[in-house]
């Protein structure tokens, strides 16, 4: 029987992110980190789960979920990325990029480098530089890649004060999401249901594919990279609908599944499982998909070589 356990916090939580285990660990993680929304004051938080879980001679559970240490953030936390063991990378409504530091000694949180105008709106019809939100984040180890509402991509270096490279008219669209495919590749997704591949190779400001659904505009919100077929991503959007693509078999995903009601903002492939995938939605629903399983619809979710 599967059971959940809440905690009620005084914050509107806008997103969630497990601390990544050391490589080559057997351990699981205790550690995650929150990030908050639409409150007067918004923070970056980090909470430990302890013992939570764990049976007491009762038969009841444990402990509960600690709050570690806090830092306030300015403006709505848009997107959340552990950086490494102790790093955590922020986007923001302000279009801000903060790279925050943990340290477990005393228990506090502090910026160790922060990109505070990352994106920006420019040109006609707007003021001579008014911030535009920070919307997706990806981390590669020293990289890390940000896209936001003035359609621009930026390639950040963990202890390099200035951009390494931006590509400022990327899309005439908002970009929501980006995931690494290889280090020097990236894609993105849009609000008119593009996914665009760029490589960081190329000294151009075009995309090296687009793939789309044929006819759809639809907004894609999320996106997430298969952990060991490089090739396959998965992508869901404002119909709540599930796909699953292979960016070397044509411009077209592979499966295509009906999976929410409304709005998918998240969705993750398991780091070590990948055959099961996790989507949460608008419509309040957490899905977990198992690919393994011999239910045709589900086997089928994922392209296998």
């Amino acid at each position: 029987m599967e059971e959940i356990y809440a905690k009620f916090v005084s914050q509107k939580i806008s997103k969630t992110r497990w601390r990544p285990v050391p490589p080559g660990s057997l351990q699981t993680t205790e550690t995650f980190a929150t990030g908050s929304w639409d409150n007067e004051e918004n923070y970056v938080s980090l909470w430990s789960i302890g013992d939570f879980g764990n049976l007491d001679s009762d038969g009841g559970f444990e402990g509960d979920h600690q709050l570690l240490c806090d830092i306030r953030h300015h403006g709505d936390v848009m997107d959340l990325q552990f950086f490494d063991q102790e790093r955590i990378v922020a986007a923001s409504s302000t279009g801000c990029v903060t790279v925050f530091l943990h340290h477990p000694n005393n228990q506090t949180l502090s910026v160790s480098q922060q990109w505070t105008a990352a994106h920006h709106h420019t040109g006609p019809g707007s003021p001579s530089c008014s911030s535009a939100p920070c919307t997706g984040i990806v981390c590669s180890n020293p990289e890390i890649v940000t896209v936001g509402e003035d359609g621009r991509i930026n390639l950040f270096r963990a202890d390099h004060k200035e951009a390494i490279r931006t590509i400022d008219n990327a899309d005439s669209s908002t970009l929501h999401a980006v995931t690494f495919l290889r280090t020097p590749e990236i894609l993105t997704v849009n609000s008119i249901g593009q996914l665009k591949i760029w490589d960081f190779r190329q000294q151009g400001n075009e995309p090296s594919q687009i793939l789309s659904l044929t006819g759809d505009r639809v907004p894609l919100h999320c996106v997430d990279r298969h952990p060991s077929q490089q090739h396959v991503v998965a992508t869901g959007g404002q119909d709540g609908m599930l796909s699953i693509w292979d960016v070397r078999q044509g411009t077209m995903p592979v499966s295509l599944l009906k999976a929410h009601e409304a709005e998918m903002w998240e969705v993750h492939f398991h780091p070590s499982n990948p055959d099961h995938l996790f989507t949460c939605s608008e419509d309040g629903s957490l899905w977990h998909w198992d690919a393994s399983t011999d239910v045709p619809e589900k086997s089928s979710l994922f392209y296998q070589d």
